[in-house]
């Protein structure tokens, strides 16, 4: 049985990072919180974007154990909205690409599609639509959630007994 093994990177390309088979979600967070954390990481100095054009960002989810920086680990740099937040958006400092979000105390890491090259599964859910601000129509490829569904706490869930089982 093969592995997928999904290689990103920043755009400059001295940071990698690698995830090991299928990712929890491929989904698309519309949440205040992502969409500002998406614009202060897009302000900085030469940044890659991590956000649609609508203002979502659009993730690629994997459990904690199934994700590793394999090098430049020493330019990441974390970026909190807050102080105290316990979210942290990790971003290359060599070219100011971000990489992924990381909930605290979660067991689990968000990666920004954008920073994958390849094809990847298609998006499953956009959540937290009403916090949507753009004018454009929202995309049909997926269903769309007001808020977190139950169906994202559960694949959550079931990621979580998976890695208690070693599986």
């Amino acid at each position: 049985m093969t592995i997928a093994l999904r290689m990103s990177s920043c755009a400059c390309g001295r940071v990698r990072c690698e995830a090991l088979g299928k990712s929890i979600l491929s989904g698309v967070c519309y949440c205040a919180d992502c969409q500002e954390g998406g614009r202060r990481v897009e302000a900085l100095p030469n940044a890659a974007r991590i956000r649609d054009p609508d203002g979502g960002t659009p993730y690629q989810t994997y459990r904690d154990d199934r994700f590793r920086c394999v090098s430049g680990e020493e330019l990441l740099v974390d970026y909190r909205l807050k102080p105290a937040s316990s979210t942290r958006r990790v971003v290359a400092s060599c070219c100011n690409s971000g990489m992924f979000l990381k909930f605290d105390p979660g067991f689990w890491v968000s990666t920004y599609r954008f920073r994958y090259d390849g094809e990847l599964p298609p998006i499953e859910m956009r959540t937290q639509t009403r916090h949507r601000r753009s004018e454009t129509e929202l995309p049909r490829d997926a269903p769309a959630y007001r808020r977190f569904p139950l169906k994202l706490f559960s694949k959550l869930i079931a990621a979580r007994i998976a890695m208690f089982r070693g599986r």
